[in-house]
């Protein structure tokens, strides 16, 4: 409600909770038409698409970090995201904007985790940096191929679309984005949410899953399907927004512990609040809007620098 309420066009929250109600009960109308666009048609839309990113990116975050006991693990650190944005904007060079980029991130983003799953266990003597090297070494060649797309666009037509989409915004979100997103991360958040307890076993390593009955291998690839369903289509929707999937769970961590009985749907809340929070401040703090993956880049590289610090000092202990 306080994110509906704000923005450059100041909303009285009286008036927007009228608006809302209005669709439930009779309500007198006390408001202006030009109010009731900004919340039903432009607002409302966006800020439940930005809720349902913010919750998607931050549950798949929670569920990487356990299942690779890795805490600075996350949606772009093993490249996902950035193989969803290739996906997609190979989609939009090739057909244009459409249902289609949906598919497109997805595919990207399950073949950069199957090709950072692939490096990763080339080499069991040090499986977390070869898990951070990986993901630096397929998000890096998935960047640089969305740079040659980028190069190659039409600069009259196709260009703009693609630049816009990749800076990170929720400008353009619509009921039916909205719909979209809600769909995809709902069946993830299901996968991933009624697997907690399997998210728990993995964490403690392959051979201890095996001994307590659990087939790893199968239940890591169904964890990555749905991680990879979830990260897609919020890629597809508002374009790269990184380090929610980072920071979030780290911070719920400390709040409720590692079970991930607590900690997804914790994560889940929190990643929630965190994105809506973010994208009100990124079309609120100055007349042209910023894109809302710098606002969270600003808060999340100075957290993640201290996070890399604390396990750097506990790796030393």
């Amino acid at each position: 409600m306080w994110a509906i309420a704000s923005g450059r066009y100041q909303i009285p929250f009286g008036t927007v909770l009228s608006i809302i109600v209005s669709h439930l009960v009779a309500v007198k109308a006390t408001w202006t038409t030009t109010e009731a666009v900004v919340v039903e048609t432009v607002r409302l839309p966006r800020v439940l698409t930005a809720a349902i990113a913010g919750a998607g990116l931050s549950l798949c975050g929670a569920v990487l970090q356990a299942i690779f006991r890795n805490p600075l693990v996350g949606p772009q650190t093993i490249g996902a995201s950035s193989g969803a944005a290739l996906g997609g904007v190979i989609v939009i060079f090739l057909v244009g904007f459409g249902p289609l980029v949906q598919i497109g991130a997805f595919g990207g983003a399950a073949l950069a985790l199957v090709a950072v799953l692939a490096l990763h266990r080339s080499d069991n003597l040090s499986p977390i940096l070869m898990l951070v090297l990986a993901g630096v070494v397929v998000s890096a060649f998935c960047t640089a191929l969305v740079g040659l797309v980028t190069y190659l666009a039409d600069p009259e037509t196709t260009l703009q679309v693609i630049v816009f989409w990749l800076l990170g915004s929720f400008a353009p979100s619509t009921w039916l984005h909205c719909g979209l997103i809600a769909v995809c991360t709902a069946v993830a958040a299901a996968v991933l949410i009624g697997m907690r307890w399997r998210v728990n076993v993995l964490s403690l390593g392959d051979e201890e899953a095996r001994t307590l009955g659990v087939n790893p291998g199968r239940d890591r690839l169904i964890l990555l399907a749905a991680a990879c369903l979830a990260i897609s289509s919020q890629v597809a929707v508002s374009g790269t927004i990184g380090w929610v999937g980072l920071i979030v769970p780290n911070l719920a961590r400390m709040i409720v512990g590692a079970d991930n009985r607590q900690l997804l749907p914790v994560s889940t809340f929190l990643g929630a609040i965190f994105l809506v929070a973010a994208d009100t401040l990124a079309r609120s703090l100055t007349p042209a809007e910023i894109p809302v993956g710098i606002i969270t880049a600003l808060i999340g590289t100075p957290i993640f620098a201290l996070l890399l610090r604390r396990t750097t000092r506990s790796g030393a202990a």
